[in-house]
């Protein structure tokens, strides 16, 4: 499956193939694990977060290898792991980095399908080089439509987290499971996951509000991801960024990706369940293209630098990693 490619689309539910069925119980699990679509788009001026995936390439080939509806809920499992029993036959695809996936007796690489009898055992194990995996399933998972997405939401209370003995639906699927298996995705080709990332970023509003040291401090340093990070916000721990400007700010939009300085001089990247609006300045906007290779890093071990790029850049990586 060498020319697979991914198709993105901004859609806000999905394909729906015909009535679900019982698919996987979780035996084992930890870690967090939650259902996620694309997103919840259309509400941030009520103030609820898009969430979604903290890795959308790694999603989105996920449901690309099973040839899934774009916007399919598929689960997302970070830092830990999760044993599935099959109730039925499907095909199941694993994406994302720092984990593997045991098959009954056999042992498979991340960004591959396999196909799963029922009464076999599926296990994603945890290992090293990033958080996030990404279990999507031939037809994709079913599970209660609100404000238009599957997607959960932990901190707002919608949806909820997958605990041991839960049982999952799926829709079915109209392919051949047997055709959907031993298909594999060639991430290298598009994404470059590693522990020592350059990620690209645009200068945001408030990046006149720091000393031109400040701004030379943020280009050439290196940053490492604090332990204390989840799906609001990365906290980044590093040489501190010098304000210029040391007044409150009035609290305004933000999206995933924002940069933001606080008074401990740290920056905080905002990540899929951001708050959407916040009050600390923001020095820069990681790229989309590049949130995928930020949320895989790992706290403690990455090495992290930022280059800034331009918007007309920015939307050409992203086109190509699309295609």
């Amino acid at each position: 499956m060498d020319d697979r490619r991914l198709t993105i689309e901004n859609t806000t539910s999905s394909m729906v193939y015909g009535p679900s069925s019982m698919v996987l119980e979780v035996t084992d699990l930890s870690g967090i694990a939650t259902l996620q679509d694309s997103g919840r788009r259309g509400w941030n001026k009520f103030g609820v977060p898009t969430s979604g995936p903290m890795d959308w390439f790694a999603y989105q080939a996920a449901n690309s290898l099973l040839d899934n509806s774009p916007n399919s809920a598929v689960i997302e499992l970070g830092l830990g792991e999760i044993t599935f029993r099959a109730l039925r036959n499907t095909t199941i695809a694993v994406t994302g980095a720092g984990y593997e996936v045991e098959n009954y007796v056999w042992t498979f690489p991340l960004w591959t399908t396999f196909y799963v009898r029922a009464g076999w055992t599926v296990r994603v194990k945890k290992t090293s080089g990033g958080n996030w995996a990404y279990i999507a399933i031939a037809g994709g998972f079913d599970s209660p439509v609100i404000m238009n997405s599957r997607s959960t939401y932990l901190r707002g209370g919608i949806g909820s987290a997958l605990k041991t003995g839960d049982v999952l639906n799926s829709f079915a699927s109209p392919k051949d499971l047997i055709k959907l298996a031993a298909r594999d995705f060639p991430v290298d080709k598009f994404m470059p996951y590693s522990q020592t990332p350059i990620i690209e970023v645009i200068p945001a509003p408030q990046a006149d509000w720091f000393t031109p040291e400040g701004i030379r401090t943020f280009y050439e340093s290196e940053y490492t991801l604090s332990p204390s990070f989840d799906r609001m916000g990365y906290r980044l721990q590093g040489s501190p960024i010098e304000k210029a400007i040391s007044k409150e700010l009035i609290s305004e939009g933000m999206t995933m990706g924002s940069i933001q300085i606080p008074a401990d001089e740290q920056p905080i990247v905002m990540m899929a369940d951001a708050p959407t609006a916040g009050g600390y300045p923001k020095i820069a906007n990681v790229t989309r293209a590049d949130l995928p290779l930020l949320a895989q890093c790992e706290a403690g071990v990455s090495k992290i630098r930022f280059r800034e790029t331009t918007v007309e850049e920015a939307q050409k990586r992203t086109m190509d990693s699309r295609r």
